[in-house]
């Protein structure tokens, strides 16, 4: 289907989604510590672009949102398990003709990890509620498993993306990976797939979503997660990813551009090390939202994304909050191409 095109998330963007905390999501005895994380980033959000938030109760969620610019907000209540936006939210494509379609892949929790039933029904609900622009149409994907986390496109027809996660028990098992290949190139009109068979976070519940490890920043140009400290147990697996990203190819043959992100300093709550990345940052239309994580590393990351996208601002949020949980902003977040959000 080669008139379908993925866009790259620095495309231009109608806007961005979040689904809201609640009481009887995962982040019930820290609710109070999350939603103020999620207030700061929604309010980042609304300064720069339209905000569409999932929510059970929209009414308290608009009382907590007092200083974010209300005309950018649009609230809606639909019932969820968790608050994952990256991964249960819809994926967008755009057809030659300039036809855009916002595909509901299925969400099964991660590989039937956690409870989804909810989740895996919200972006038809969103389309129920007519929440998308009357021009857009909705496509059923729900026979394969799919996160928003898992892939990254360029765009012009490569996707990036991890053998750890897409190869993975309990999502599309039944598939070889030609066939998951296949399938990708079907939905989205791709013509490469360039798979990672290295990197990995403690504490990451996705089998190494990309988005945690290494992202497209331009079609020549992809961040990723260094780690110098020999002694770090992340060491081998990701100067193993480092060496694979040296050997790809632009679809024009030629080595990226790879920008390198530090590794975080080391995160640890209740003894347990939790995936603290700065890969996990969200691209918007005029600015950039990384996640920091109040460690001596934070400044260097900002500095560096700053290099990849210089005509964006870049903007800090401290996500120790979602790391509890061991996601960070953009596994919180999903942008909508232009057109696409009404």
């Amino acid at each position: 289907m080669t008139d379908i095109t993925l866009p790259a998330e620095w495309e231009p963007q109608s806007g961005i989604q979040l689904t809201w905390p609640h009481a009887d999501t995962d982040w019930n005895y820290m609710l109070d510590e999350v939603t103020a994380c999620y207030i700061s980033i929604a309010q980042a959000i609304s300064q720069q672009e339209r905000l569409l938030i999932v929510c059970k109760n929209a009414a308290e969620v608009t009382q907590q949102l007092s200083g974010a610019n209300s005309r950018n907000l649009t609230l809606c209540e639909i019932p969820t398990n968790d608050t994952w936006a990256r991964d249960h939210g819809g994926i967008s494509i755009r057809h030659a003709d300039g036809k855009l379609e916002v595909c509901d892949f299925c969400f099964n929790g991660w590989g039937l990890k956690f409870a989804a039933d909810l989740d895996n029904q919200i972006t038809r609900r969103m389309y129920g509620h007519h929440l998308f622009a009357p021009n857009v149409a909705y496509r059923n994907c729900l026979n394969f498993v799919l996160e928003g986390g898992s892939i990254e496109s360029d765009g012009q027809g490569t996707i990036l993306t991890t053998a750890e996660c897409l190869l993975s028990a309990n999502r599309n098992e039944q598939f070889s990976q030609d066939e998951i290949e296949t399938r990708l190139h079907q939905f989205f009109g791709t013509k490469r797939v360039l798979w990672l068979h290295h990197g990995a976070l403690q504490g990451d519940d996705t089998d190494s979503h990309v988005d945690t490890l290494a992202r497209f920043c331009d079609a020549n140009t992809i961040a990723y997660v260094q780690c110098r400290d020999t002694n770090d147990p992340h060491y081998g697996e990701l100067k193993a990813m480092e060496d694979e990203l040296k050997t790809f190819r632009t679809a024009s043959g030629q080595p990226y551009r790879l920008l390198a992100l530090p590794m975080a300093d080391k995160v640890v709550i209740d003894e347990e090390r939790l995936p603290a990345t700065y890969a996990n940052f969200l691209i918007m239309n005029n600015a950039v939202l990384v996640p920091t994580y109040g460690t001596s590393h934070d400044e260097d990351a900002l500095n560096i994304l700053s290099q990849a996208f210089p005509e964006r601002k870049i903007i800090g949020i401290n996500c120790v909050p979602l790391i509890r949980q061991h996601g960070s902003l953009h596994c919180i977040t999903m942008q909508y191409p232009a057109g696409v959000i009404k």
